[in-house]
């Protein structure tokens, strides 16, 4: 094996998929591109990594509720402009052509380009690591679109895509405890 620099350890972990997050100030929308999430358990909680340097953040912290929305790899040069760009000064809406979508739980709107969009409540903050604690209220997905792959960061710039489907359910159903 060949060393890695410590610094660059994070990509062999980083799953991604990237996430669109929108929010709503209470005037306005915006999109941010988020590479860091994580699912919390088997539930419908999720924690992402974010800080005062985005513009959405306040708004994120304030309201305390988004929406997650999944792009797809044809969405791959939309999320990397949302993230290159501030809402503080850009109608990222508009910029990159998306239609927002009013959601059923809270204010930041659906992205219906997207295949996929999780309401959500922030429930907790980590401060000291900049981690943001969700729980999802209501989950929409676009079975009609033709596209599915979901895109994951991988650091520096580079991305992988989803690939094919190994299916290994009824191996894993074997081995699960009584009523699980």
């Amino acid at each position: 094996m060949e060393t890695l620099p410590l610094n660059k350890a994070f990509t062999l972990l980083e799953p991604g998929p990237v996430v669109l997050v929108t929010t709503n100030d209470g005037e306005k929308n915006n999109i941010m591109t988020i590479t860091w999430t994580m699912v919390m358990g088997f539930s419908a909680e999720f924690a992402l990594t974010t800080g005062p340097w985005n513009y959405s953040y306040t708004a994120l912290t304030e309201t305390k509720e988004c929406v997650l929305s999944i792009p797809t790899v044809d969405m791959l040069d939309t999320a990397v402009g949302i993230g290159m760009c501030s809402g503080e000064d850009t109608d990222k809406f508009e910029k990159f052509g998306l239609t927002a979508v009013e959601g059923s739980h809270v204010q930041a709107p659906l992205i219906e380009e997207c295949l996929a969009n999780i309401e959500c409540r922030v429930v907790d903050t980590v401060d000291r690591h900049g981690i943001i604690v969700l729980e999802g209220v209501a989950a929409y997905y676009d079975s009609k679109r033709k596209e599915k792959r979901t895109l994951h960061a991988v650091g520096d710039g580079n991305f992988v895509v989803d690939g094919e489907i190994l299916d290994r359910k009824e191996m894993m159903l074997e081995k699960l405890p009584p009523g699980v």
